[in-house]
């Protein structure tokens, strides 16, 4: 009878075993988008402020028209122009500071999954306009899958789950951005905003460095810290990991195309 009764323990330990590590595995999900990202438009009257406080207008001659697939399209006579991220350019990727086995270690999380559009007249930058930016969570990948699944777990970012797929950036205020540009000049900003993680919204300013190239396309780089408390984002118990920083570096390496 006894040993009957070892005999039963040690198969429900498998099984519960099991069952753990499936949960985990079903926790993270695959990784795979619930859907292609698009392009937000930019909505009438969402524009930013300005540095003096004020909404940027666009000019005389300038007004745009929003195409069938959302794009805004160039005035009759020039004027402003939208400008659409392009994914298959264009990286996102945070950065994030920890002890691994007692080493210092730098984790990044990357993907392509990023959509936005900006609106530029490029004889008059303070009439720019911007759209959500938007980043797939779910498919930020790492040097290693397991951590990718902790990364999709309901312990960190949560993006598994539909609900927390996404991060948003909704734009509230540029600073810097004036004058005219030309190819190859290079333009430097401050752009604050909204940044929505896990379903928590905080303030994020993101220091931008863009450049307008030959070919008409604008790339550059987009910084910002924040804080992973401030967004309920947590560090699971792992063997051989501790001191996971508070503070996460979160990039964008961006090009945009004319649309």
């Amino acid at each position: 009878m006894r040993r009957s009764t070892l005999g039963w323990a040690a198969a429900l330990v498998v099984v519960l075993g099991a069952s753990g590590v499936a949960w985990l595995w079903y926790a993270g999900g695959s990784g795979e988008p619930s859907t292609e990202l698009t392009a937000p438009t930019i909505a009438d009257g969402s524009a930013p402020t300005i540095a003096d406080g004020s909404a940027p207008t666009t000019g005389a001659g300038t007004e745009t028209e929003a195409g069938a697939d959302g794009a805004t399209t160039t005035g009759a006579d020039g004027g402003a122009t939208t400008y659409v991220i392009d994914s298959t350019r264009s990286t996102a990727y945070f950065e994030i500071g920890e002890e691994l086995r007692g080493s210092p270690v730098v984790v990044r999380g990357s993907t392509d999954q990023v959509a936005g559009r900006v609106e530029l007249d490029l004889a008059d930058l303070s009439t720019a306009r911007l759209s959500q930016v938007v980043i797939n969570a779910r498919t930020f990948k790492t040097d290693e899958e397991r951590r990718d699944r902790a990364i999709r777990g309901p312990i960190i970012l949560n993006s598994a789950s539909d609900e927390h797929e996404l991060i948003t950036f909704d734009v509230t205020s540029i600073d810097g951005l004036e004058g005219a540009a030309a190819p190859g000049d290079t333009v430097t900003l401050t752009v604050v905003g909204d940044l929505t993680i896990r379903g928590a919204v905080n303030t994020a300013t993101f220091d931008v460095e863009a450049t307008l190239a030959d070919d008409g396309a604008v790339s550059g780089t987009a910084v910002a810290t924040v804080l992973r408390s401030d967004f309920g984002i947590g560090v699971p118990s792992v063997p051989g990991v501790a001191n996971v920083s508070d503070e996460v570096a979160l990039v964008l390496e961006f090009t945009a195309v004319g649309a």
